[in-house]
């Protein structure tokens, strides 16, 4: 049997940018070496996405009239390169009268939604081509959301618009309002970032995976049915490891309002690292040869900001660098990963 391919990517806002560039480079690498056009997408047999990696694992999993992927990766990453400073944007009067976002939200999400729109239309979470995992968080029923393609093709209660999951995952607390979606039956939820709790969404997705049966989902007898670890491989992404230190002068006193944004960072990133962590110890309890089949790419910001929401043009170009950067650094590692998927496609 082949091994379940499954690629995921984390929160991060802006950062996005990062981990779009090392996918588009590895899409171009995986056309070149199965000399085909197919896109990032068309590779995986899973993809899971937490906040920005949420909208990016949304985008490469869209479907066009043949059911195949729609957008290549460089479309994806272009939504945040083209598009940054208008979902990024306040007005001055904003800036003077809602310092930090402490008043209101800091942005308004008409802008994002409107992209979102752009890009998803009308089409729902039951006909993205592969299974999928989206996180968020409902913040009146007080639990984690996990929107999965598997489940909406079950029952309408759990398929949504695309354009409404990818809003639901990004809807980052003090940045930008809760997300107040319908299911297809008519159920509303309020949901925020999925980040709040899986930043980094690979060891759910490895759970996802876990339960599902690969076989009659793409109607394939090759396809391992319930894998286990042995049986995937996974290749989870980062969105920058974010460097910034916090001095015990500045917080020993710390109040709520200096805490907040701290607060925020440190859970993205503790969440990610532990994630991290876990997965690599449940590999390495595997076979030599299986032990090499999970991946976690964690790029350098270099020169960018680590803040999610920095979307000027000098910002979004060192991204942009940082990602080409961990390409030209990391070109063998990439060319092997490329191999591993197309020996298990």
């Amino acid at each position: 049997m082949k091994k379940i391919k499954i690629l995921s990517v984390d929160g991060g806002g802006i950062r996005g940018i990062i981990p779009g560039t090392i996918l588009a480079q590895l899409e171009t690498i995986l056309q070149r070496k199965s000399n085909t056009t197919r896109k990032l997408g068309d590779y995986f047999d899973m993809i899971a996405g937490t906040s920005t990696g949420g909208i990016l694992s949304c985008i490469y999993l869209m479907p066009d009239e043949e059911g195949k992927a729609k957008y290549s990766a460089q479309d994806a990453v272009d939504l945040y390169i083209k598009n940054g400073h208008t979902i990024f944007d306040r007005s001055l009067g904003d800036r003077l009268t809602n310092v930090a976002g402490m008043v209101h939200a800091k942005y308004s999400d008409d802008p994002l939604y409107h992209l979102l729109t752009t890009y998803f239309g009308d089409v729902t979470l039951d006909k993205l081509i592969k299974p999928s995992l989206i996180t968020s968080y409902d913040i009146t029923e007080r639990r984690a959301v996990f929107f999965t393609s598997a489940d909406a093709r079950t029952d309408s209660i759990y398929n949504f618009y695309v354009r409404d999951v990818a809003r639901a995952t990004s809807a980052a607390p003090t940045y930008f309002s809760p997300a107040h979606i319908e299911s297809l039956n008519g159920q509303m939820f309020a949901l925020v970032d999925g980040g709040m709790f899986a930043n980094n969404p690979a060891l759910c997705a490895y759970a996802e995976a876990r339960s599902l049966d690969f076989s009659k989902f793409f109607n394939d007898p090759g396809k391992k049915d319930k894998p286990s670890a042995a049986d995937m491989i996974i290749v989870s992404m980062g969105t920058g490891s974010v460097k910034k230190r916090y001095k015990y002068d500045d917080f020993k006193n710390a109040g709520e309002l200096k805490w907040l944004e701290p607060v925020i960072d440190i859970l993205m990133s503790g969440n990610s690292e532990t994630v991290a962590y876990q997965l690599t110890q449940m590999y390495l309890t595997l076979d030599p040869e299986d032990q090499k089949n999970y991946h976690r790419l964690e790029p350098d910001l270099k020169e960018a900001c680590s803040e999610m929401d920095i979307a000027t043009k000098e910002n979004v170009n060192n991204l942009y660098q940082a990602g080409l950067s961990f390409v030209h650094d990391n070109k063998a590692l990439l060319e092997q990963i490329a191999d591993s998927i197309l020996s298990n496609d």
